[in-house]
């Protein structure tokens, strides 16, 4: 818990003797930062390979490519990168450095290459047995290749820390952006085991599988960044081989899908862990596809109102007037209060008192979901008329996809495109649902859910028309009909109609599923408090360290997005849930500046509402400075990674946070200090000191 003076940022009584070990913390941090540059995401370093955020990054006079035997080199920010045409190896080259293995060769067998023609800036030559024609150019300091294909087929490649030149692998990290996102030691004996849930599987780039459309490589001082623009039809799959992660992207060209361009950047950076996402966040910029959330307040006022908000579901009792008064009675001056469709939604009077107080308030919602009204389990997926089965989603076999759980069936965005004009499904659902005066819709699914191929007759649909389709509805929600709207996960591609989404924090991987459905982690009753949602469980140890441990958790999805949109962790996963987690969660909590989720209910509101109103008291006033604010920075300050810092803006908040059990330059174990531009001493949060 905080402390009543570690609200403020001069501690009475303190000034001198804090002062001093401030001093005495920042000359340790200087010298920390210089050695561990291997782990530390320096921004200059960064800038100095891969273009100065804001730049153009273009690669010095835009020299054309360098032909030579059967290899091209490449002129990028940082150095050159070599393109072996017989086997799509890709080499980098910074000056006076050994070389920086980019991919290892295709996994297909390519054939003999055709000859290389030069135009320009643009080299290009074909795969005549596989029918591939490849493009590449330098643009904006990275290496732009796009493979484009004749026919249906597939292609294996990039192909990321597997083959020769990597014999500095026992330094080298994988960058995954899964949730948040993770930075895994390739050599690492538990993220090469089946219990981390990595090696062995293949993850969409398009889908909630991965947040962003990218992966990053470090070893021998420096990095790899992959991005790929167009992420359907893409995947990433991991293994495992000789104690050793890799990684490669596989790409499925397909004349239906519209997927015969494969598309993919390479740039070479600093060994920042959140270099790719810092590449990201440029190419966004550069290509006019990010939105920010000033642009976002601007259009609708009422998202302000989510800055400096805890977040929190509501059951029971919970969702009357009376609690809602109690809970900015016990100190929570703004909060996002959501309730499940169960059919027992907040009354229009507790809505209007939860508005009264500044809050942000709604209902969730799908549009995902189909059931015989005569037998639905929910109100959210009961639909008038024929929708269900009419609109279900059909496999290329003719038959019904089975939705969520084995529960009715998908329904297809094509679908309810086609007759929204006229039959006004959606925005029946949506006003029935709000005709309380919620000001806020929680939609699950459409952000993060699986795209899908609808071989119906009525309404067929590609996974990139299922994508618009998505992004066209969330739009009306979000700027026609003006709510602030949240959606689950939000894969990057989504990111510009929403203000908030709940699960990008969360690394999931496969091994949590079982475990939710064990009778350990709660069941859906009583109605009032479900237990899949307030019965504390302790973690497995081997699903706890993939999910929660700090040491390989790194800022991805915020440093690409943090002045987008606004991420907790998954609903069902609230704070309370994992009570072993709850330190290390508030501390990421306020080291990436995203807010905690809650649930509450009339059992738990006198003891929760209090400790969320003093977590809240510390986290408001950092979140209302820079929750608009880019990450510019964050690197780890000790080799165990266990204490870490951030920076947003231009120098608007520092945050240092330490994850360890022993103090760190006079900061203690289990504790977080944030600086706001202009504060003399920092701001000092230590969650288990109740």
């Amino acid at each position: 818990m905080i402390h009543p003076e570690e609200h403020s940022p001069v501690r009475p009584g303190h000034r001198d003797t804090v002062g001093a070990a401030r001093r005495r913390r920042n000359r340790v941090l200087g010298i920390a930062a210089a050695l561990v540059v291997t782990v530390g995401a320096a921004s200059a370093g960064y800038a100095a390979f891969a273009g100065p955020e804001g730049g153009s990054g273009r690669s010095p006079l835009a020299a054309p490519p360098r032909v030579h035997g059967g290899a091209v080199d490449f002129h990028v920010a940082g150095g050159t990168i070599t393109v072996d045409t017989a086997t799509m190896r890709l080499t980098g080259h910074v000056e006076g450095e050994a070389a920086v293995p980019v991919s290892d060769a295709a996994a297909d067998d390519l054939g003999k290459p055709g000859k290389v023609e030069v135009d320009g800036s643009r080299a290009s030559w074909t795969y005549p047995s596989k029918r591939l024609r490849v493009t590449a150019a330098a643009e904006r300091g990275r290496l732009r290749m796009t493979v484009r294909a004749q026919e249906d087929g597939t292609l294996a490649w990039p192909v990321t820390g597997k083959g020769p030149g990597t014999g500095a692998a026992r330094n080298a990290s994988l960058q995954v952006p899964r949730g948040e996102g993770l930075s895994v030691p390739v050599m690492d004996r538990f993220w090469n085991s089946p219990e981390a849930g990595l090696a062995g599987t293949e993850a969409d780039l398009a889908t909630g599988s991965l947040t962003l459309p990218l992966w990053g490589y470090t070893t021998g001082g420096r990095g790899v960044s992959y991005l790929v623009p167009e992420s359907v039809g893409t995947s990433l799959a991991f293994a495992s081989a000789g104690g050793k992660l890799n990684a490669t992207a596989k790409h499925e060209f397909s004349q239906r899908e519209k997927t015969l361009d494969y598309t993919i950047t390479f740039s070479l950076t600093s060994a920042s862990p959140v270099a790719p996402a810092a590449d990201y966040h440029r190419w966004l910029r550069e290509h006019g596809e990010l939105r920010t959330l000033k642009q976002k307040i601007a259009g609708n006022p009422e998202i302000k109102k989510l800055l400096g908000a805890q977040h929190a579901y509501l059951w029971g009792g919970a969702r009357a007037p009376e609690a809602v008064r109690r809970l900015r009675e016990q100190g929570n001056t703004r909060l996002w209060l959501g309730y499940d469709a169960d059919g027992k939604p907040m009354s229009a009077k507790a809505v209007a008192t939860a508005k009264r107080q500044g809050y942000v308030v709604g209902p969730y919602d799908t549009y995902a979901n189909g059931q015989d009204p005569r037998t639905a389990d929910t109100p959210v997926a009961t639909w008038p008329g024929t929708v269900y089965p009419d609109h279900c989603v059909r496999t290329w076999k003719g038959e019904i996809k089975t939705g969520f759980g084995n529960r009715g069936c998908y329904l297809s965005s094509e679908a309810f495109a086609r007759t929204e004009p006229t039959q006004h499904h959606l925005a029946e659902h949506t006003r029935q649902l709000t005709e309380n005066g919620a000001n806020s819709v929680f939609l699950d699914v459409d952000a993060a859910g699986e795209l899908f191929s609808d071989f119906s007759a009525d309404h067929p649909m590609t996974k990139k028309q299922d994508r618009a389709n998505r992004l066209h509805r969330m739009r009306t929600l979000a700027d026609k009909n003006r709510f602030v709207l949240g959606s689950e996960s939000a894969v990057s591609w989504s990111a510009p109609v929403l203000a908030f989404n709940h699960g990008s924090q969360t690394p999931v991987n496969d091994t949590l599923w079982p475990f939710q459905k064990d009778k350990a982690w709660g069941t859906y009753y009583p109605s009032d408090a479900p237990g899949v949602f307030f019965k504390p469980v302790g973690l497995p140890a081997a699903l706890a360290k993939s999910l929660y441990d700090p040491a390989y958790r790194v800022p991805l999805y915020q440093t690409a997005l943090h002045d987008s949109l606004i991420s907790t962790d998954r609903w069902e996963m609230p704070y309370d849930k994992f009570p072993a987690q709850k330190t290390n969660r508030a501390l990421m909590s306020m080291l990436y500046n995203t807010p905690l989720n809650f649930v509450l209910s009339a059992g738990n509101l006198d003891t929760t509402g209090p400790e969320m109103a003093r977590l809240q008291r510390y986290f408001a006033p950092l979140h209302k400075a820079a929750g608009t604010e880019r990450m510019t920075d964050f690197r780890h300050l000790t080799k165990d990674h266990l204490v870490q810092r951030s920076v947003f803006g231009n120098g608007v908040l520092t945050v240092t946070a330490n994850f360890g059990s022993k103090a760190y330059a006079g900061l203690p174990a289990g504790c977080v200090d944030a600086e706001l531009k202009g504060d003399t001493e920092p701001r000092r949060l230590c969650p288990a000191n109740g």
